[in-house]
């Protein structure tokens, strides 16, 4: 690899000469922090995160307990991607518990990605700079907070793959192939995007620091090859898994399903999901420095670029603009590609590598402000929301194992301010729709929501239980039981809403504290609250009481 050696040290005095820069200590004390804070925060707001737990439970061992031999199956025909955790539950959970197990992936999703970019970094450009701190800011991201588990771990390991592949470059064209098949089912099994992204960090080592390689026609064929090569080793694992289970998400579904961000506004919104969580405008204020930072090196020349990987970061880029939104029953597919870009970006330059004892101290003080500041910040969220968790688990302790339980709502008229940001993300997403699936592990009782799709997850559901499940599911508003509107645009494709008293035993509703936005507190006839914890409140079904008109609110009118 042809590196660009670092300026010789500055001899006209003392304050002069460059300082020696070592981010070890802030990075270990980051690694601590995000360890202390999933131990503190059992459940802390990460959408998808409750979920996940649950399937992990059963995957460890509670699916072997009543009443779930009789609901759930394991099927590893159904995927061959985007299993990992589901492999290390099958694993490692008997062994060390769920619990522990799922806390710890939680961690490797949140530590993983700006430790791997630190370490691509490293291996560009030696040394322990200041800016290697400022990509821990990068942990916390939608993705993150949306809690792509898989995705997120796969990422850290792609850019931990690249610091191998960095290093194998030169050697024995057959080794470098046959750790790159490696390195690709690895990814695969993971996380598909994961793949992707390695290809994606391959393909700009391979222009390595110019690319004055391409201005040959010999080099620009060299290069070609090296590329063919490269693509071929990441492709061949997938395909040769997606022979053998012939299995994608939304299989029987209509069509490709896909939505897109069509607009500059939804492009823009797109990109910052590499850095939002609970506030948008918190999360650009604080890393708005790390910004500047670059900004200014760039003015004062003091900033160094792997070429090669700025290409990769331009393609990344493009992709965050033109990918859908939505497809092939994946959501949030343009959230994956911005994360990408940054984390690429942040270890692709090195600013400021020249600097004196004070400039250093400086540097680095306005680094750790930033990165921990948005720490502090996603952890009073996490606390805040600790309110939350523990009402779900106090209802939860009025259902008896075995029963039925369906997930509900209020739906808030606007999302809430910084007091309860923790219950919203990236734009009003709700963090706590699937808080409810506790109800397995910790009730042993049925939901129907648990992730289940063909194509991502082992898990399936038996029947009759199958009737009343969805693979993926939203927590629908309270609305729904009250509004014949509501009730038919949803029926679709929540089929467990069909006669549901009959079907459920117990109505969970989120989010209880604040009025619905459609039918305020009204619960249909035929309901006892059994629990009222505030924010979550548990009703029984009167399953006797013969169907009756429903008393429509006024809100209904407008709830489609």
């Amino acid at each position: 690899m042809d590196r660009i050696a670092a300026p010789a040290l500055a001899a006209a005095g003392p304050e002069k000469l460059i300082a020696r820069q070592d981010s070890t200590v802030a990075i270990v004390a980051f690694v601590g922090l995000a360890a202390a804070l999933v131990l503190l925060f059992p459940f802390p707001p990460i959408l998808d995160y409750p979920n996940h737990y649950a399937r992990i439970w059963l995957l460890s061992g509670g699916i072997g307990e009543q009443p779930f031999p009789e609901i759930y199956a394991v099927d590893w025909n159904r995927t061959f991607t985007n299993v990992g955790i589901d492999l290390l539950a099958t694993w490692l959970g008997p062994l060390v518990g769920a619990d522990r197990l799922a806390r710890a992936l939680l961690f490797l999703a949140i530590v993983l990605p700006p430790l791997g970019a630190i370490g691509l970094h490293r291996a560009l450009f030696g040394g322990r700079h200041h800016w290697q701190t400022a990509m821990l800011s990068l942990s916390w991201c939608a993705t993150m907070i949306g809690g792509f588990i898989n995705f997120q771990i796969g990422l850290g390991m792609a850019l931990g793959f690249a610091c191998i592949d960095l290093r194998l470059q030169g050697r024995n064209p057959a080794l470098v192939f046959a750790w790159r098949l490696a390195a690709a089912l690895l990814l695969t099994v993971m996380h598909l995007f994961a793949l992707g992204f390695y290809m994606a960090i391959v393909c700009g080592l391979e222009f390595s620091w110019r690319i004055d390689i391409v201005r040959s026609k010999a080099g620009l064929m060299r290069l070609a090859g090296r590329l063919a090569l490269a693509l071929g080793a990441c492709v061949l694992p997938p395909f040769a898994l997606y022979l053998h289970t012939a299995a994608l998400p939304n299989a029987g579904g209509n069509g490709l399903g896909l939505a897109w961000n069509d607009g500059i506004v939804l492009i823009a919104l797109n990109l910052l999901s590499a850095i939002t969580t609970y506030v948008p405008v918190v999360d650009v204020v604080l890393v708005l420095p790390l910004i500047l930072i670059c900004m200014r090196a760039v003015r004062a020349g003091d900033i160094r670029m792997h070429a090669g990987l700025a290409v990769a970061a331009c393609g990344l880029l493009l992709l965050s603009c033109v990918s859908p939104r939505h497809m092939l029953g994946t959501g949030w597919i343009s959230w994956r590609f911005p994360i990408m870009t940054a984390l690429v970006a942040m270890a692709m330059v090195c600013p400021f590598a020249n600097l004196t004892r004070r400039q250093a101290i400086l540097l680095a003080l306005i680094i750790n402000l930033a990165v921990f500041g948005r720490t502090g910040w996603v952890g009073w969220n996490w606390w805040l929301a600790q309110k939350d968790v523990a009402a779900v688990e106090t209802v939860l302790k009025k259902v008896p194992a075995g029963a039925a339980v369906l997930p509900l709502g209020h739906e808030p008229e606007t999302v809430s301010g910084l007091a309860h940001s923790n219950r919203h993300f990236s734009w009003g997403l709700d963090t706590f729709r699937h808080l409810p699936t506790l109800a397995v592990p910790f009730s042993r009782a049925f939901v129907p929501t648990l992730f289940t799709a063909k194509g991502k997850q082992p898990l399936s559901v038996l029947s009759p239980w199958s009737e009343i499940a969805v693979p993926e599911g939203n927590l629908l508003s309270i609305g729904v039981l009250s509004c014949p509107a509501m009730m038919q645009e949803y029926k679709g494709f929540t089929p467990y809403l069909s006669d549901w008293r009959r079907r459920f035993d117990f109505i969970l509703v989120a989010n209880a504290d604040i009025p619905d936005r459609y039918v305020g507190t009204l619960m249909p006839a035929g309901l006892t609250l059994v629990e009222d914890a505030g924010f979550a409140k548990l009703y029984a079904i009167d399953k006797a009481m013969p169907a009756e008109p429903l008393l429509i609110p006024a809100g209904c009118a407008t709830a489609s």
